[in-house]
């Protein structure tokens, strides 16, 4: 028959940080730091049952009950914070009059520890509770790098995707992003108008002043399309010096001829690089969906540059809309 085994207050708290020591008359006589660490108040000398409850078995509400329940497993959750829950075992103390209860805060210990700010100190070394923090923390910085390299992949996905659908020099939209956008457009039935633009004597600047300074201009013109047009238009660079312009919800003819006479206007004014003013014009040829029984997009391209053909035609700087006299030019 094994003897009794008697352990002081430093042996309990080292082995068992949440234990609670209950007298005979259900007074909490003294308790591990953790559990201390818990109530900002004083529970030394409180009554047990006015500090913890037992939610489970739910007949239990006296010390009395907690002796007959020896050695099973029992739920506990704090009075004044029923979040603050604990699994716990009730047994007899050395002295033959109290009672021991060791508590541990199970599946919720993850709480605990955002809660009540606990470390590992604050545990037994033995307790499986750490090796779950420690899987935890591991999971999540894991998870982090996951979420960390995914964002990253989609900034470069996006980046490249990007990159791919924009003019390397203007940052306007290239050619094969104007045909993703054209098919969108007409599959879905949005009334626009498409302009053909092309820029007058843009060969001239590069000629005199180098490449550099047409590079320059090319910059300048992408800006003023930006200034003048809205931001669900789509603007883009097709060849050299070549721009395709969509406007979108745009088929009223003198709203047209009024947009494009502005950027005529704003084109037209002197550009200046590296001391040098480069002065160039602009010519626009368009055309409208509601030109078109089914407009095409080989249709709306073919007749927007017959368009700008007409426009060259009549001495450049200016816009042409199409029409079968234009298209005869």
């Amino acid at each position: 028959m094994m003897g009794k085994i008697e352990l002081a207050f430093e042996q309990c708290n080292t082995l068992m940080p949440l234990f609670v020591y209950v007298s005979e008359s259900g007074l909490i006589q003294s308790a591990g730091d953790t559990f201390l660490k818990l109530f900002p108040h004083e529970v030394i000398g409180a009554k047990f049952f006015e500090v913890l409850e037992v939610s489970r078995p739910k007949s239990v509400c006296c010390t009395q009950n907690l002796r007959e329940l020896v050695g099973l497993k029992l739920h506990f959750r704090c009075r004044k914070d029923s979040s603050t829950q604990f699994t716990g075992l009730v047994v007899p103390a050395a002295d033959g009059m109290g009672m021991l209860v060791n508590l541990s805060f199970g599946i919720s210990v993850m709480d605990a520890v955002r809660n009540y700010d606990l470390t590992s100190g604050d545990f037994s070394p033995t307790d499986l509770a750490i090796e779950m923090l420690y899987l935890v923390e591991a999971k999540g910085l894991a998870m982090a790098e996951v979420f960390a390299l995914n964002e990253r992949l989609q900034s470069e996905k996006e980046a490249a995707e990007e990159q791919a659908a924009t003019d390397g020099l203007t940052g306007l939209n290239n050619r094969r992003s104007l045909e993703l956008h054209l098919s969108y457009l007409i599959e879905n039935r949005v009334p626009f108008a498409l302009a053909n633009m092309d820029l007058d004597y843009f060969k001239k600047v590069n000629d005199s002043f180098g490449h550099a300074a047409g590079d320059h201009v090319l910059i300048r013109v992408a800006d003023i399309l930006r200034e003048e047009t809205r931001a669900d238009d789509i603007l883009a660079r097709v060849g050299g010096d070549e721009f395709i312009l969509l406007f979108k919800g745009l088929v009223n003819r003198d709203r047209l001829s009024e947009l494009a006479a502005r950027l005529i206007r704003r084109i037209q004014e002197p550009i200046v690089f590296e001391g040098n003013s480069c002065n160039i014009s602009c010519s626009l040829g368009s055309t409208l969906t509601d030109l078109y029984r089914a407009p095409t997009i080989r249709e709306m391209l073919r007749d927007a540059d017959a368009a700008l053909y007409a426009s060259k035609a009549k001495g450049r700087a200016c816009h042409t809309l199409f029409s079968a006299e234009a298209d005869r030019v």
